[in-house]
């Protein structure tokens, strides 16, 4: 039955690629994808900005592409602007090779369901609980034999590509901070607003800290345009994800930018709605610790880009490795294997992600 699906699947995706000009083979890390009736079918659950950035690296990629959206009209934009078929659930994406969760809603129960269908997931949420949950899926996915990403989007997600670009140049990895400005679109920004009100998680020397959201101020310089911008702690999945990734820090934080409103209205509903489109954001990671002798050093680097651009490359990427075997069976998180992070870093650079290194002498501390 599962074949007979998949078999409908691809006649709707070829009867729906007639009208468009077929694309030559792109390279992604060194491998050449092509744009073949064969080429693996990527289902995307969510047509919003993060959602549309997938589908458009994934059509440069040379992937065919299937929508879903609660919104049927948004996923039928969606697959009018990048191509693609729209299903009428997302159950019908189970004779996918891999789905990418990139909607609003949590997506442990989702994945779940994939997982035990036999298809590689990856997970664009940012949500703690929710991420804790997917994180727990692990066995199912390793009985599977599938891949299950978790943290495909900027923080988490290219910070953990990052933190292990930057770990690989030193011996000893002590401490991981991220920083992260800007939204990728609606359901981002509320994120964010509800982690500013939240109960912000940090590991600080073998334990585990409790901060209220908002707090710890903090001016972190992120790559031009954005500058310098105040960050605070959060309600953030990034250090759980980056403490099983770099278990030998010994401190990991992570922050988010906010303006004094944000801060004063955080544990509110939010007074006015975000913008449609998102805005411009950056990514700061800086890892500190030795090299071979034991010379302190502390290395940064930063992304700039749409925030949902810089998100969907990376769900794209991600997406890419499990089709082809990158990533190995069960949880994957970002930057915990090595070659993954370096072929991620190809892969990103292919499709355009731009990375900017900092120079200089670090001073001051960060907690």
């Amino acid at each position: 039955m599962k074949l007979l699906r998949r078999a409908l699947l691809a006649l709707s995706l070829a009867a729906g690629r007639l009208d468009r000009a077929p694309r030559p083979a792109v390279m992604t890390g060194g491998v050449a994808v092509g744009t073949d009736p064969t080429s693996p079918i990527v289902g995307i659950i969510g047509s919003g900005v993060t959602g549309q950035a997938v589908g458009r690296v994934l059509e440069m990629l040379g992937f065919r592409r299937a929508w879903f959206d609660v919104d049927n009209d948004a996923a039928r934009r969606a697959a009018g602007i990048y191509g693609g078929v729209v299903v009428e659930s997302h159950a019908d994406l189970a004779v996918a090779d891999v789905v990418v969760l990139a909607s609003p809603a949590l997506h442990a129960e989702k994945a779940a369901r994939f997982v035990a269908e036999g298809v590689h997931v990856v997970c664009l949420s940012d949500d703690p609980d929710d991420v804790a949950s997917l994180v727990d899926l692990d066995a199912a996915a390793r009985r599977h034999g599938v891949s299950l990403v978790v943290g495909a989007g900027v923080s988490p997600g290219l910070s953990g590509v990052l933190a292990r670009h930057l770990a690989s140049r030193l011996h000893v990895v002590d401490e991981i901070h991220v920083a992260m400005h800007g939204t990728g679109g609606p359901a981002c920004a509320r994120q964010h607003h509800d982690a500013l009100g939240g109960t912000a998680l940090g590991w600080h020397d073998g334990e585990w800290i409790e901060r209220p959201g908002g707090s710890g101020r903090e001016l972190c310089w992120f790559p031009e345009p954005i500058g310098p911008a105040d960050c605070y702690r959060a309600a953030l999945a990034d250090p759980a994800l980056l403490h099983l990734a770099f278990p030998e820090a010994e401190r990991i934080s992570a922050r988010v930018s906010a303006t004094r409103r944000d801060r004063l209205t955080a544990r509110l509903p939010m007074l006015s709605p975000p913008h449609r489109e998102g805005d411009r954001g950056a990514l700061r990671v800086e890892v500190r610790g030795s090299v071979v002798g034991g010379e302190r050093v502390t290395h940064l680097v930063g992304a700039v880009g749409r925030t949902g651009d810089l998100a969907g490359a990376v769900a794209a990427s991600f997406a890419a490795a499990c089709v082809s075997g990158r990533a190995e069976a069960g949880l994957v998180i970002s930057g915990h294997d090595r070659p993954l992070a370096e072929w991620m870093l190809r892969s990103l650079a292919d499709v355009g992600v731009m990375l900017q290194e900092y120079t200089g002498v670090a001073t001051g501390g960060s907690a």
